[in-house]
């Protein structure tokens, strides 16, 4: 009931109208052509709905504004009305709770971003921030309509001002399933998660021609701005997947995790892994020997429910962890350091990387465990001008103003400012455990020997086994695993196999804790 180019024509009755309303419907749903649809599946990509309906629980999703069209004239728009005008917003349901979701269809203007399309973005925005509930954007678009010009812009204005208002808010999710380029880009980066999809998505302020023109540097979109480059070299990537159904149903995993908003807390499920189970496998996970390796991840197996956690970052700064898992059934987040990659030392991507997920648990109330090995903070020229005194500062500020229950476990070393900074009690953790295998110290004892004893060691005949007397005698008096405890610097030195029953118990005593923040207009936090 509609002509070639989607005007309604004359319905005469009711029926004829509701019939009318039908075939727009049907003409909204199916997209601009079967050639359009065919393109895009011919570039490996799911259409806007797929995409939708694959992320959202089955019948749940309602449209806003589908019928939707852009208003501008000029070069050629005024006979290029479609519905929607490139973008689907609306929302449904993840696992039973309320989710907002924006998608970008490429089908229409390559996804680009006009007046009309901004403002559909605009108000499910609002909506999502008005009705408390998470906001996913499915994104696939070739940036502003330049044919729109200055409006197009000030369109990515508005969802820039409105990501910031969310921040903290509400949890927003980007889902990079195409190009985003220039401008666009910033939108993801203001929001919580970004996952992408290799190969066919990318993300970069100036694309491979502007770089070539401008340094006479060649690289491909993939190699400047793709989905591995983002999840390993940037950071900018939290997740990367290989296909886009396997990355929606791991952003749905995620949303199970998170909170609707601020103000509650997240959903808590019945656990048949028992609360009180013995971890008899750490004793024999980390060595007592801390210059051997392990991996940290079997330890964080080991104590979390049914051995399963979701890794942020998990390709980035390698050297320290950031996860989300259940304990008892409640969601937590762990920041552990790894032995495994760079000895497990604090770095300036390490700092970032676990400032800013320590922030979020912080936002979304999920309380945060910290699992510490770490011998310091990564030694160099290239740290020290690039700043490790800032970005270091960074995770000392987001543990000084997390308000959730904060609980630490220090497993083997713990040595100078990067255990203060790790959330130490002097910081304030609420709780702080350490197993017997614990090295708490300013140094490592060859180090601390070495200054102490300096003298002592050169007029020495045998300045070698003066040297090792020394660093026996430091352990002895500084660094034995009962000094930090009998200083009541730690609460309680633990058994390795009850750390799952001890945090538990830890995380339900602290389940009311209240904390008051000074009253101010918000912090400066170092940059």
């Amino acid at each position: 009931m509609s002509n070639l180019e989607g005007a309604p024509v004359e319905a005469s009755d009711v029926r004829g109208r509701v019939a009318e309303l039908h075939a727009i419907r049907e003409q909204v749903r199916r997209g601009p052509s079967e050639r359009a649809t065919q393109a895009q599946k011919a570039k490996g990509k799911l259409t806007a709905r797929e995409r939708i309906d694959l992320l959202l629980d089955e019948g749940s999703f309602s449209e806003v504004e589908p019928l939707r069209r852009h208003r501008a004239s000029g070069f050629g728009l005024e006979s290029k009305k479609p519905y929607t005008d490139g973008v689907i917003t609306g929302w449904g349901t993840v696992h039973g709770r309320t989710v907002f979701v924006y998608a970008h269809d490429f089908r229409i203007f390559g996804g680009a971003l006009g007046e009309a399309h901004a403002t559909k973005i605009h108000k499910i925005m609002d909506m999502a921030i008005s009705a408390g509930a998470p906001l996913v954007s499915l994104n696939d678009g070739a940036g502003a309509r330049i044919q729109e010009g200055v409006s197009a812009l000030a369109g990515y204005g508005g969802i820039f001002q409105r990501n910031t208002r969310a921040s903290g808010v509400i949890p927003q999710i980007s889902v990079m399933l195409g190009p985003c380029a220039g401008g666009a880009a910033y939108s993801p980066a203001l929001t919580d998660f970004v996952f992408m999809v290799r190969e066919t998505s990318q993300m970069f302020i100036t694309g491979p021609d502007v770089v070539r023109a401008v340094t006479g540097e060649e690289i491909s979109q993939n190699g400047l701005g793709g989905a591995d480059v983002h999840a390993e070299t940037s950071g900018v990537a939290h997740f990367a997947y290989d296909d886009e159904e396997t990355c929606l149903e791991e952003v749905r995993y995620l949303l199970s995790l998170l909170p609707q908003n601020n103000r509650e807390n997240p959903p808590r499920v019945a656990s048949e892994d028992p609360a009180d189970r013995v971890g008899e496998a750490l004793l024999d996970l980390v060595p007592a020997d801390g210059n051997r390796p392990y991996d940290m991840r079997k330890v964080i197996e080991e104590l979390v429910d049914d051995g399963e956690y979701l890794e942020v970052h998990e390709r980035w700064a390698t050297n320290i962890i950031c996860a989300l898992s259940r304990l008892d059934g409640q969601v937590v987040g762990i920041v552990a350091n790894q032995p495994q990659s760079l000895a497990g030392v604090l770095d300036i991507e390490a700092s970032e990387k676990a400032a800013r997920f320590i922030q979020m648990c912080d936002a979304f109330n999920i309380p945060i465990i910290t699992l510490l090995d770490v011998p310091g903070f990564l030694p160099g020229v290239d740290q020290e001008h690039g700043g490790i005194i800032r970005h270091g500062a960074k995770l000392l500020y987001a543990y000084c103003n997390a308000t959730v229950p904060r609980i630490s476990v220090i497993l083997r070393k713990a040595y100078g400012g990067a255990y203060i900074v790790m959330d130490s009690q002097s910081i304030g953790a609420d709780l702080t455990y350490a197993w017997p295998t614990n090295e708490i110290a300013v140094m490592g004892a060859e180090g601390a020997a070495n200054v102490i004893f300096r003298k002592q060691i050169a007029e020495a005949d045998d300045p070698e086994a003066m040297r090792a007397r020394m660093v026996k005698e430091y352990k002895a008096e500084l660094m034995h695993p009962y000094y930090a405890a009998e200083r009541g610097l730690v609460d309680d030195v633990i058994d390795p196999v009850e750390t799952r029953s001890v945090l538990i118990k830890s995380l339900a005593m602290l389940a009311t804790k209240h904390a008051d923040l000074p009253s101010r207009k918000h912090g400066n936090p170092p940059q």
